[in-house]
């Protein structure tokens, strides 16, 4: 790879990693829900005017739009309100295994012994970091973030079938479709929607801002310059970087305390997931890997 295409990888990995402390930033001020949908809605906002409508695919861009706008992203951020970021980090990782273990059963994907002892250690890595003291109280949020994982992996499968499609029509289109979805779950399951949007300041605004243009815009337009000149095997492994980075971002910019638990069963869930990875990459699809958070 050279050195220009590799930094610009390392960019983005660094940029999704970011995200989970960003985003812990973001959910200060607005409720979960309510970020995601503002998320979205600027995502679409900034898209639509340019992408053409791609007429033959809606109808699975809104099936879409449920699991993975509607279901994956209002779990993901509920869990991450009330969990470190460093933890959710590590777990969201499971959407790997979710998907090899959906493949099989969706695709007839065969599993060989790799890829089945990859997903044991990377589940046992987060039953390991369950057991972290503070976290043991209350399982809720790190449950939200593995459901989370689960309802990526089958919007991934959804993604397989949509077929070939332009990765900006189909963000465009998914945040429209999206949008509606989380405003009608925000105003259900939360309060002070109006308030938060009055008081949000400047630090609460850029994570939103963050969220739609580096998350889904640049570092979608960069990872998939990368994914056209180099060969997948070579891109995918890095996506093992996301983690480490979330995970370091959470300590140094958080504070957020590093036990031994969550060491110990972070290191379990990213070797699990490598082993996955780099037996059979294609299975985290580039398109669903840029939305991971």
């Amino acid at each position: 790879m050279k050195p220009i295409d590799l930094s610009l990888t390392l960019f983005v990995m660094l940029v999704w990693g970011l995200n989970f402390v960003v985003a812990k930033w973001g959910l200060e001020q607005f409720p979960p829900i309510l970020m995601i949908a503002l998320r979205f809605a600027m995502v679409a906002i900034v898209l639509l005017p340019f992408v053409k409508v791609p007429r033959d695919k809606m109808r699975g861009i809104l099936a879409l739009s449920l699991t993975l706008g509607g279901v994956h992203f209002s779990l993901m951020f509920m869990g991450l309100r009330d969990l470190d970021a460093a933890a959710a980090a590590i777990a969201c990782q499971l959407q790997v295994p979710f998907a090899a273990i959906i493949a099989a059963v969706v695709l007839k994907d065969t599993l060989g012994w790799r890829r089945v002892a990859g997903m044991a250690i990377a589940f046992i890595g987060v039953v390991v970091m369950a057991g972290e003291p503070r976290f043991s109280d209350d399982l809720t949020p790190l449950f939200m973030v593995v459901a989370a994982s689960f309802m990526w992996a089958v919007a991934n499968i959804q993604i397989k079938k949509l077929g070939a499609i332009d990765g900006f029509a189909l963000n465009a289109y998914l945040g429209l479709f999206a949008v509606p979805q989380l405003f009608f779950a925000s105003a259900l399951l939360e309060t002070g929607q109006i308030e938060a949007i009055r008081n949000a300041d400047w630090a609460g605004w850029l994570s939103v801002a963050y969220m739609a243009v580096m998350v889904t815009l640049v570092s979608y337009a960069l990872w998939f310059r990368i994914l056209r000149r180099y060969p997948v095997n070579l891109a995918m492994p890095f996506t093992l970087l996301v983690p480490i980075f979330g995970v370091l971002s959470a300590v140094l910019l958080l504070d957020e305390p590093l036990g031994f638990r969550v060491a110990l069963g972070g290191i379990a869930t990213i070797a699990g997931v490598a082993i996955i990875v780099l037996r059979r990459p294609r299975l985290a699809e580039p398109e669903a890997t840029s939305k991971t958070v």
